[in-house]
């Protein structure tokens, strides 16, 4: 138990790269201020624990998208991401931003979690909805289903959907 009593829990649903760092950011900072803090992935979302990840970036539905470049801020518009190659090269923009401004890689945030004891929650419905194997994903996670994300939901101080 946290030394404040306090709790948070996010519902994670998204497995592109730029919707993975809102949860384990948020995740990592909680625990860190001593908060007891879990994370249900679910959908998408539950992507973010598979052990090989290869997570990319889309611009496709994202209208404020924007890359600094060349000292200004550049729209990524929605008719590109229709080109061939487009998700790539965003991805790969994406990925050297991070690197170029040392912002830590998912798998180290995600990593940070666990070592600090954020408690993490494989949707069973959505492993079964996929067709995914425990061994597809992570050790040291629970698979549980949206009641025992409920239950840890209702005694929370905090709930985020991500």
């Amino acid at each position: 138990m946290a030394e404040t009593g306090k709790s948070m829990s996010i519902i994670v649903t998204k497995g592109t790269l730029d919707w993975a760092y809102p949860p384990l950011i948020l995740a990592s900072t909680a625990v860190a201020m001593d908060l007891n803090v879990t994370l249900f992935f679910t959908f998408y979302g539950l992507t973010l624990l598979k052990k090989k990840l290869d997570l990319k970036v889309t611009t496709l539905g994202n209208e404020a998208m924007e890359m600094p470049m060349m000292g200004m801020h550049m729209a990524m518009p929605n008719l590109l991401a229709a080109m061939p190659g487009a998700p790539g090269l965003t991805t790969m923009m994406m990925k050297d931003l991070i690197k170029k401004k040392g912002v830590a890689s998912i798998e180290e945030l995600r990593d940070a979690c666990q070592d600090a004891g954020v408690r993490m929650i494989a949707c069973q419905m959505t492993m079964d909805l996929f067709e995914y194997q425990p061994s597809d994903l992570i050790d040291g996670i629970e698979f549980a289903g949206a009641a025992t994300y409920i239950e840890t939901a209702t005694q929370c101080d905090i709930n985020l959907f991500i």
